[in-house]
């Protein structure tokens, strides 16, 4: 089954900074090949890191690996922002992923929010017995 990820109105699907540790590759509509490097990603899209920007309403494949697995999906580039002497800051978001590639990513970005929330626990929060 193919996923069609909705961002949701009220509320931000959570985001994993990468900080260009993971390289991704951009299939143009024509065939030409771009090569960026994921600096955040989410189950509805991400940013990349390019050489050149790429026009906003592009429609592409972009793929990567992740520690869960490879990530291939199809995906409307957004408008991007030049950066002084670092290239361009391409936003994306996800238009279909199949099951695996969403299950991939989901991995990635549960793994990396459940992290966040380590050494609390609920047990914590109750008083001690006796009291």
């Amino acid at each position: 089954m193919t996923h069609f990820p909705q961002p949701h109105p009220q509320r931000r699907s959570p985001r994993v900074h990468l900080g260009g540790s993971i390289l991704a590759l951009v299939l143009l509509e024509d065939g030409e090949r771009a090569k960026g490097k994921l600096q955040t990603v989410s189950v509805t899209g991400g940013l990349l890191r390019m050489a050149r920007a790429l026009t906003s309403g592009d429609f592409v494949e972009i793929a990567f690996q992740t520690q869960s697995g490879p990530v291939h999906g199809m995906a409307e580039m957004l408008h991007p922002t030049q950066m002084a002497s670092e290239g361009v800051m391409q936003p994306f978001r996800f238009i279909a992923l199949g099951d695996d590639d969403h299950r991939a990513l989901r991995m990635v970005v549960d793994a990396v929010t459940d992290r966040s929330f380590l050494g609390i626990r609920s047990s914590q929060w109750l008083s001690p017995k006796g009291s």
